[in-house]
């Protein structure tokens, strides 16, 4: 026995919570990719990243209404149109806000976020007066619906290991652009060095925008991801906002590598202390361990070395 519990029965909670934290982990990491490649790249601090994640449920959102009531043969492979509909709009949201505000702020990161947070705070009121306060929920095809039964105790829902399967092609997308394209190679040579990039022929601008684009269009992946595991609603994006600015320092800015660790790291953490304590207890004691190891390791898990 341990505590209240057989070991069987303890050995499942552990299972489902683990298995509970990877779904955590997978909406972590594609709002940390996005934040990690905004803020680690080009230190611009995006406080109304959840906003462009909420973008892209709510396009998923009206997806499934326009199919369900004028294509409905379209249901069963909808939700990667709306997927692709959510990268576009927040990508191209992304790149009016980079035109329009962020890149008259640059190496001024108070500036940008205050600037940020009063974006976050306009795009909560817009998605409020076109969508309504209340939230909203998509409806999912047949073939994302139901679990995988591992045992008596274990079930693995099916929508689960979708967004994990997405998060994993993802991250190894921008694995291969930032890292085995032309275009990664132009983004961190700018962050490396941007006066000289500049002189070699490489338009910093044009770069600076491309990125912060990239950034927000993965948080609208994000957001079309979220929709099959929780509601949307005009503020959900605040709840997530600061967990993943959390797993991005703790992972080490600007590591691809670091941001995954910390987003595996942090959601089993708060997925298994939930069960057995408080959901906020379980937050203030994940954070408190993180403050601490930042403490003695101030440049994440892992850290780049980069001319400044």
């Amino acid at each position: 026995m341990i505590g209240d519990y057989s070991y069987s029965e303890f050995f499942s909670i552990l299972a489902m919570q683990g298995f509970a934290g990877l779904i955590l982990f997978s909406v972590f990491v594609l709002m940390a990719l996005g934040l990690a490649i905004i803020f680690g790249q080009m230190g611009v601090i995006n406080m109304a990243h959840g906003e462009f994640m909420i973008l892209g449920a709510y396009v998923t959102y009206l997806c499934s209404v326009v199919v369900t009531d004028y294509v409905p043969f379209l249901f069963p492979v909808y939700f990667f149109v709306a997927m692709a509909l959510a990268f576009a709009a927040s990508f191209g949201l992304g790149v009016l806000v980079e035109w329009a505000l962020i890149r008259h702020l640059y190496r001024r990161p108070l500036d940008t976020l205050l600037a940020t947070w009063g974006l976050s705070l306009a795009l909560q009121q817009l998605y409020r007066s076109v969508f309504g306060a209340r939230e909203v929920g998509v409806t999912l095809p047949d073939w994302m619906m139901g679990s995988i039964s591992l045992g008596d105790a274990i079930e693995i829902p099916i929508n689960g290991l979708f967004v994990m399967g997405l998060t994993m092609i993802i991250a190894a997308a921008v694995y291969f652009i930032m890292f085995r394209s032309s275009w990664g190679k132009r983004v961190r040579a700018v962050v490396q060095n941007r006066v000289m990039a500049g002189a070699v022929g490489i338009n910093t601008k044009q770069v600076d925008r491309m990125t912060f684009g990239l950034g927000c269009g993965i948080a609208g992946i994000a957001g079309s991801a979220f929709t099959m595991i929780g509601s949307t609603g005009p503020t959900a994006g605040q709840l997530y906002i600061v967990d993943t600015f959390l797993v991005v320092v703790f992972g080490g800015a600007g590591s691809l590598i670091g941001t995954i660790a910390s987003a595996f790291t942090i959601s089993q953490a708060q997925s298994t202390l939930e069960f057995f304590l408080s959901g906020s207890m379980a937050k203030v004691l994940t954070l408190l361990t993180v403050v601490g190891i930042l403490m003695l390791r101030p440049q994440g898990l892992f850290s780049l070395n980069i001319r400044r």
